[in-house]
């Protein structure tokens, strides 16, 4: 179900599929989502070119996305995963509390996560990434399994839109509108 296929940007990495989507979103003035930029502090500069030739990671970065959608706050993380098991080692404490706190200011956080030897994308809401994380601490499995992702939340190329999460998005945020009803 969630299989998705791209024509135009074939061998491009996630990350390619998304910032191509993001564009198309905005152009179609869909979304306004933006790349947060790793934060690094050069160490050497090449004199002759300018260019940074040695650096390390300042502080510890949040998400990779941040934005809004038809005046929704969204951020979001991309992950990539080569086997059916995620290691929750991917993804860091300080990114988990950021998205808690973003939902508790009324945003959606949420990961993207594509399985490549599988060809298909998930949209996982925080919720699903906080039951996981949460499991773990607990003393439980460090890492969930391709079963144990909800498979209605698959994301589907559309047109120019290769990941197009606006889909799940949708249906995340029609879930927690019904969870808020009770």
């Amino acid at each position: 179900m969630g299989t998705w296929h791209t024509r135009g940007l074939r061998g491009s990495g996630l990350e390619d599929l998304i910032n191509h989507t993001n564009d198309s979103y905005r152009e179609k003035g869909l979304a306004l989502i933006q790349k947060v930029p790793t934060p690094i502090t050069p160490i050497e500069i090449d004199k002759a070119s300018r260019h940074i030739t040695l650096a390390y990671f300042g502080q510890k970065s949040t998400v990779d996305y941040i934005g809004a959608v038809q005046g929704i706050p969204v951020c979001f993380d991309a992950k990539e995963c080569k086997t059916d098991t995620f290691p929750l080692q991917n993804i860091h404490p300080h990114q988990v509390a950021f998205m808690e706190e973003f939902e508790h200011q009324g945003g959606v956080a949420f990961i993207i996560l594509s399985y490549t030897a599988r060809n298909e994308l998930y949209y996982l809401p925080f919720e699903h990434i906080k039951s996981f994380w949460n499991r773990m601490e607990a003393g439980g499995r460090k890492s969930f399994t391709y079963e144990e992702v909800d498979q209605s939340f698959a994301i589907r190329a559309h047109r120019d839109m290769y990941v197009h999460y606006l889909e799940p998005l949708q249906k995340d945020l029609e879930r927690k509108q019904e969870a808020n009803k009770d």
